[in-house]
């Protein structure tokens, strides 16, 4: 699914027109990125948590190459999956 079959599936669903529905996506995008940016997690019980895990500076090569280097340590998104979107999708009925 892509950004604008999401946005025709919430305003099918919610009852709301596409433009509505897709300020509500972008509001919800722009609302998790602000809150990984600052550090904060965000969780929605039962659908997952999404959060920032910090990388290690760690020693790679470059492919092209094969020369060795350093890469170095970062900060990277992270979602995980909760107990009833786990279930839904290995399709477990509750």
């Amino acid at each position: 699914m892509n950004k604008s079959e999401l946005v025709a599936y919430v305003a099918k669903n919610a009852g709301l027109t596409k433009a509505a529905a897709e300020k509500a996506v972008d509001a919800f995008t722009d609302a998790v990125t602000r809150s990984l940016k600052k550090g904060d997690k965000v969780a929605l019980v039962g659908f997952g948590t999404f959060s920032v895990a910090k990388r290690k500076a760690r020693k790679g090569r470059n492919p092209a190459t094969g020369e060795p280097m350093r890469i170095p340590a970062t900060k990277v998104p992270r979602f995980t999956a909760g107990k009833k979107l786990k279930d839904a999708v290995r399709g477990r009925r509750k």
